[in-house]
């Protein structure tokens, strides 16, 4: 029985997950244009991928893009995390409202924040119309900005999830150590620093591990914020992709940048998903 109910969903994934990978990978070795030509090009397409100075602009915006949005949905999720553990009122309605970002889509998302980074009506206008003239705020517009703009919106959108997995690691230790801290005397960021974070290494990793896939894969807040400008400025590698498959014709280029994101997650989270187990494993 467990084999005849999972095997419709396992069939779907064959299908519509590795056939599409796979279709992907033999695309990039091909001569395809706008449509799919199944004529052989050898390695060409990745040599064209290589020697094109938006690819590697693209590989250095997501170090740029990465960097930040895990370091400050690190930060800002744990802080909220440690509040919320400490037992304050209307802690469900807090969740919840932590919690709703990510109910968003990210174009929805994307669309919200654009509104408010945009000069003509958002941050700017509204400065501006109490009597701050002479205030400027046009990030979207400006080259060395702009990837902060994306960044804060996808901090935004984080922050609230990997505050509630940081509070579901925190209320998984056991209160008795923490307890115990406390009578000798150890004063609460001291049992946090020492006793309650090193027992959320495998927490960590997990969390790590969720934002370093999304920071990869984000796409869709880059087309709702920027399309990828002020010239490449936001380009990511998966915006790339998009770029060169659908609006430029090049299908076959696309596609081996696509098979090179794949080649990038499979390089960072294989390493990070070891670490965690070694971690899990340790602890106990």
């Amino acid at each position: 029985m467990p084999l005849v109910v999972l095997s419709p969903s396992v069939v779907i994934s064959l299908i519509f997950v590795y056939g599409f990978l796979a279709a992907t990978a033999v695309l990039s070795f091909t001569n395809s244009t706008l449509m799919p030509r199944y004529v052989g090009a050898g390695f060409q397409r990745y040599i064209d991928l290589f020697s094109n100075s938006v690819w590697w602009t693209s590989v250095a915006n997501l170090f740029w893009f990465s960097v930040p949005f895990i370091v400050l949905s690190l930060g800002l999720g744990l802080l909220l995390a440690i509040l919320m553990d400490q037992r304050i009122r209307a802690e469900g309605a807090l969740r919840a409202i932590y919690l709703y970002p990510l109910a968003l889509s990210q174009i929805v998302a994307g669309t919200a924040w654009q509104w408010l980074f945009n000069p003509e009506y958002g941050i700017q206008n509204t400065v501006r119309a109490l009597g701050f003239t002479s205030f400027e705020f046009n990030w979207l517009n400006d080259s060395r900005m702009a990837m902060a703009c994306v960044v804060i919106a996808a901090v935004w959108q984080c922050t609230g999830f990997v505050a509630a997995l940081f509070l579901a690691g925190l209320r998984g230790v056991d209160e008795e150590v923490i307890k115990a801290g406390m009578v000798d005397g150890a004063s609460m960021p001291v049992i946090y620093r020492r006793i309650v974070l090193p027992a959320m290494w495998p927490v960590f990793f997990s969390v790590l591990l969720l934002l370093t896939h999304q920071a990869i894969k984000t796409f869709d807040l880059v087309v709702a914020m920027t399309a990828g400008g002020p010239g490449t400025s936001t380009w990511l590698p998966s915006y790339f992709m998009y770029n060169f498959s659908f609006e430029r014709g090049r299908m076959g280029v696309g596609a081996a940048s696509a098979v090179m994101i794949l080649v990038m997650v499979v390089a960072i989270l294989i390493p990070m998903m070891y670490l965690e187990k070694r971690a899990q494993k340790n602890a106990s």
